[in-house]
């Protein structure tokens, strides 16, 4: 199985949601390096960035989730590093 390392960023606009954004992250658990959030209390709004290495179809699932949920944004940059996993 091929797995990337990749970075989403995450921007939360509505607190409501970050609920059910830590449930989604909990879910993706095990293929999550690291999380850093910012809150940014001038703009009332909260920056996170997961770091992970899964494979492609897992981080667009996570992604995708995550921009579905309301008052959150999220985009995703990949790495060039590929590992070969079996």
């Amino acid at each position: 199985m091929d797995t990337r390392v990749a970075i989403i960023g995450i921007i939360v606009e509505h607190m409501d949601a970050v609920e059910e954004l830590n449930e989604v992250l909990h879910e993706y658990g095990k293929y999550i390096i690291g999380r850093m959030g910012i809150p940014y209390r001038k703009r009332n709004i909260h920056i996170i960035s997961i770091a992970i290495d899964a494979p492609q179809d897992i981080i667009s699932a996570l992604s995708g989730k995550i921009g579905k949920l309301p008052g959150i944004s999220a985009k995703t940059a990949y790495s060039n590093v590929i590992s070969h996993e079996s």
